[in-house]
């Protein structure tokens, strides 16, 4: 396995992991992305089940090349994982039941550049063909104007950057062939709160699945009390054009009898900032936690929540409501985050 000329630390991690799990993983790479003389490759990885009727969770990290940190808590969880191979009986049978994807480092241009968007200076969570007919904020809502700017969106009319288009496969084939998935892509620099976002960010309209969204925000709550992700539809805080996501869960709601339910988390790396405000003169400082001890605590925290969304997965059946609940569960879901549109 060759590693790049210019090691990226969070790649040869990854690549490590990848040799270590041997034949227990199904690894392979998606696509290659060449910057400053330089090709790196853009890692698929599964376990678990393969079979399509089994239900799956995806983990998708490092899509804005800035924001180190959400790379890191995908190759964390990992990392647990490829150990715990090696003697938790526990997990073998979970595997048996259900099938964990893993792209931990979908930007590695942006990662080895420094920058939110790919060496093209496109942002890839605007670069899906989905396009909002309501207000967007300007820029940050995604732009046409200069990929000189943040948040450009590429060209019109343009196919997806090479990245975008090969996290939209492996979605595809991976999770929404099966009949229940959940995803969660990992991000930060939001506030001072961590947040889990869930579709749309092109509307402020519901989902269709906002019960069984509202159901697995119950379950999170019973378990974890003492939480501190804030659970919302992403609309509640500002649109965008372009979303990933959005156009992925689009794409699942036209099987119907399927159930995908993609989440994003936005970790509040001004929370970082606020406890460290030398962060503010870096620019991986206003994205992620620089002093060694406080990484370590975010990984912690975060790495349960993967944890929590893999065993949700493979329970499906026993939390997702069953049709006589799922108008109750709709109605409280809109009181609770759409009580001021609808």
């Amino acid at each position: 396995m060759t590693i790049p000329p210019v090691v990226l630390p969070e790649l040869a991690e990854l690549q490590r992991l990848i040799h270590e799990g041997g034949s227990a993983l199904d690894a392979r790479v998606v696509c290659e992305v060449a910057v400053g003389g330089h090709r790196f490759p853009v890692h698929a990885i599964a376990l678990g089940n393969p079979s399509p009727d089994v239900p799956a969770a995806g983990f998708f990290g490092g899509v804005h090349g800035l924001e180190r940190i959400g790379a890191e808590v995908v190759i964390a969880y990992l990392r647990s994982l490829v150990k715990r191979l090696q003697w938790d009986s526990l997990l073998h049978r979970q595997l048996e039941g259900m099938r964990l994807v893993f792209m931990p480092l979908v930007n590695p241009g942006g990662l080895w550049r420094g920058t939110r968007a790919n060496p093209q200076g496109v942002d890839l969570m605007r670069n899906a063909p989905v396009s909002s007919a309501e207000r967007v904020p300007f820029l940050i809502g995604g732009q046409r104007l200069s990929a000189g700017l943040p948040w450009y969106r590429g060209a019109q009319d343009a196919p997806m950057e090479a990245e975008s288009a090969a996290l939209c496969r492996v979605v595809e084939d991976e999770l929404l062939a099966r009949p229940f998935s959940v995803a969660l892509d990992c991000h930060s620099g939001f506030g001072v709160h961590d947040r889990i976002w869930f579709p749309y960010a092109h509307t402020a309209r519901p989902i269709a699945h906002l019960a069984e969204m509202f159901a697995l925000n119950e379950i999170l709550d019973a378990t974890h009390t003492h939480h501190r992700y804030v659970f919302e539809p992403q609309s509640r805080q500002y649109l965008a054009h372009g979303d990933l996501w959005d156009y992925l869960y689009l794409r699942a709601v036209a099987q119907p009898g399927r159930v995908f339910l993609p989440l994003t988390l936005e970790m509040g790396s001004w929370l970082w900032v606020k406890k460290n405000p030398r962060q503010l003169f870096s620019r991986h400082g206003i994205f992620n936690p620089l002093i060694e001890h406080r990484q370590q605590r975010v990984l912690r925290r975060h790495v349960g929540m993967l944890d929590f969304l893999s065993r949700a997965a493979a329970s499906h059946e026993r939390w997702l409501p069953r049709e006589a609940a799922r108008q109750q569960l709709e109605q409280q879901a809109r009181v609770r985050w759409y009580a001021r549109r609808v």
